[in-house]
């Protein structure tokens, strides 16, 4: 799994792991459907065969295109570090408090052993930060490698802690129950303490069908390399988002891991995708682009 493969704007960094679940296309007009993951052990982390019969011979190179894309550099981060965000309200909690970590301009593999920490220790709920003293968040944050940024992010936990429980009462699904629109999402994770653009569209990418509200645009990184791998023939925007569901549901792929696999191909050309061949001869797909962490 290429987990180490992040950006972000400063002070922040971009997550983005293989499943198996067939998503539809939706209708031109509205947020695209959902169907929910299979929790069975036996499709954790497997791609699926291809199904359907492809109109020509381009639709089928673009399924196994999508295919190979997953299994070479991975889906959403939120399946990844154990997490199930169509499993209920305590599953985006803990997403909530792994995006808090990745917003740290630290490298993701760090992010998701220290996330682990703070799951093993029973810290599932940002809610929980406020009551937990300070230098103990410390000293789990250095157990994950925070060690440079233990302090500031010890006291941004428990500051967001303080926040989320006065404005929604402890509760991350009160803010998907309050607001039912993108914008309004968007500004009200965009003014919570350490959150910016980065972070809040990662967070609400991986909940898209899971919140009324969740339904960002599509990422214009993902756009350019859905391009790049001549998987979008040129579209880009609505329109590219609803072509690419429409390929996962032919491939029996989720659209969250897709999209979240091609922000990972943008990232790991580091601006350097016009140099790349694109397609099937893409160096980042076929696993030649040095992988690095930022920070």
């Amino acid at each position: 799994m290429r987990s180490d493969l992040i950006a972000g704007q400063p002070g922040e960094t971009t997550p983005e792991s293989r499943i198996r679940v067939r998503r539809t296309s939706g209708d031109a007009g509205g947020p695209l459907a959902l169907p929910h993951a299979s929790s069975s052990p036996d499709n954790a982390g497997v791609t699926a065969p291809l199904s359907g019969r492809p109109s020509s011979r381009l639709d089928r190179d673009a399924i196994d295109r999508a295919c190979q894309l997953l299994a070479t550099v991975g889906g959403r981060y939120s399946t990844e570090v154990g997490i199930d965000v169509d499993g209920g309200e305590a599953e985006v909690e803990r997403w909530f408090l792994a995006a808090t970590l990745f917003g740290t301009r630290i490298s993701a593999a760090v992010a998701e052993r220290t996330f682990r920490v703070l799951d093993g220790a029973g810290l599932a709920r940002i809610a929980q930060a406020r009551h937990v003293p300070w230098y103990d968040l410390v000293k789990l944050l250095d157990q994950g490698g925070y060690a440079r940024y233990d302090f500031r992010t010890a006291t941004r936990l428990q500051e967001l802690s303080e926040l989320v429980d006065q404005r929604y009462g402890g509760e991350i699904a009160a803010i998907g129950r309050t607001f039912t629109t993108y914008a309004g999402l968007r500004d009200a994770l965009d003014a919570l303490p350490g959150w910016g653009p980065v972070t809040v569209e990662l967070f609400l990418r991986e909940l898209r069908g899971v919140w009324a509200g969740a339904d960002p645009p599509f990422d214009e990184r993902a756009a350019s390399a859905a391009q790049h791998l001549g998987l979008v023939a040129g579209r880009a925007g609505p329109a590219g988002l609803r072509h690419l569901a429409r390929l996962c549901d032919a491939a029996h792929l989720d659209l969250r891991d897709l999209e979240s696999g091609l922000v990972r191909i943008a990232l790991a050309h580091r601006g350097a995708m016009a140099a790349c061949p694109g397609g099937i001869a893409c160096t980042a797909l076929a696993g030649h682009v040095a992988r690095k962490g930022v920070g």
